[in-house]
């Protein structure tokens, strides 16, 4: 008995391969064009004067020419401030955990916020009210916010 092997078909001659070839060429190419446009786009120069992105925020946003100089968590600690005298610090701290979840880049102040939070919280309410709204948002940093006022 003679076995005959199969004859083995050529694969990935297709329109599928012919795809992926022109796919593999093609998007390194777009890909640095788009990065080179980027690049081209980024104010390097400091100046908010010929930034197409800081004019635009800047109407966009609304807010007087103070505010607009602002960084941003400062703005959040304000607001949050506020909150925290018209509604109560759970109010405040719930705000302050939807804003750094929103904005990552708020993260990094998420302590000295909560800490404002807490001695404004002990001015406000006292230390033993303000240490009920103690939660764990940005650690415990809001607590030791309270102990430091109270201290």
């Amino acid at each position: 008995m003679k076995h005959s092997a199969p004859q083995q078909t050529r694969r990935g001659r297709g329109p599928a391969r012919r795809i992926g070839r022109s796919l593999a060429f093609v998007l390194p190419v777009v890909l640095v064009l788009s990065g080179t446009l980027a690049v081209t786009r980024v104010n390097w120069s400091g100046t908010p004067s010929d930034s197409v992105l800081t004019a635009s925020e800047a109407s966009a946003s609304g807010a007087s020419s103070r505010a607009a100089a602002r960084a941003p968590h400062e703005v959040l600690r304000d607001r949050l401030l506020t909150e925290l005298q018209e509604e109560d610090p759970g109010v405040a701290l719930t705000h302050l955990q939807q804003a750094v979840d929103d904005r990552p880049s708020l993260a990094r102040h998420c302590a000295s916020i909560a800490r404002s939070l807490g001695r404004a919280a002990v001015r406000t309410y006292g230390p033993t009210r303000a240490q009920s709204y103690a939660r764990p948002v940005c650690d415990t940093a809001f607590a030791s916010g309270v102990l430091a006022a109270h201290g």
